[in-house]
């Protein structure tokens, strides 16, 4: 069984972006985005306006990513998975989302990256938040350009 990562968040995070699950780069590196040819960090440094984002060390785009009151985290806490594709997900185990309004009780939004986490939205959506599903930025969703998923991307701030 492998095991995600604790949610990015702070008391005054308004937006979080939900994976799915870490990828296998993401799951070495301990590190959320961390397959050099996910679109993530350049994506979001983009929305923030924050061009450097993607070239900063790891701990430094957290910090500057909730400074911008945007977190991090994942739809599921633990699942069985050859491989790093969302469709080979199989005994997935969702996050308690329950226990985050503890952490971030100004949230607000919550954005999916991709359609396999945004499989959740009418749930968080029922829990009364805002909900978004973006074009996944990982490299196995060629169908869009990199300025196609920035436009989308863009409804984040909205």
């Amino acid at each position: 069984m492998l095991r995600g990562f604790p949610p990015v968040v702070a008391a005054d995070t308004h937006t979080l972006i939900l994976g799915s699950f870490p990828g296998e780069a993401s799951l070495i590196a301990t590190q959320y985005y961390a397959h050099p040819r996910n679109q993530f960090w350049r994506l979001l440094g983009a929305v923030l306006d924050e061009p450097e984002l993607a070239g900063l060390t790891y701990e430094a785009r957290l910090r500057r990513v909730l400074a911008h009151g945007i977190g991090v985290w994942d739809v599921l806490a633990a699942c069985e998975r050859e491989g790093s594709l969302d469709a080979a997900i199989r005994n997935a185990s969702p996050n308690d989302f329950a226990s985050l309004r503890a952490h971030a009780p100004k949230l607000a939004k919550v954005c999916f990256n991709g359609k396999t986490a945004g499989r959740f939205a009418p749930v968080i959506g029922a829990a009364g938040y805002t909900t978004l599903v973006l074009p996944s930025s990982s490299p196995a969703n060629a169908m869009l350009s990199f300025d196609q998923k920035l436009c989308l991307w863009r409804d984040i701030l909205t």
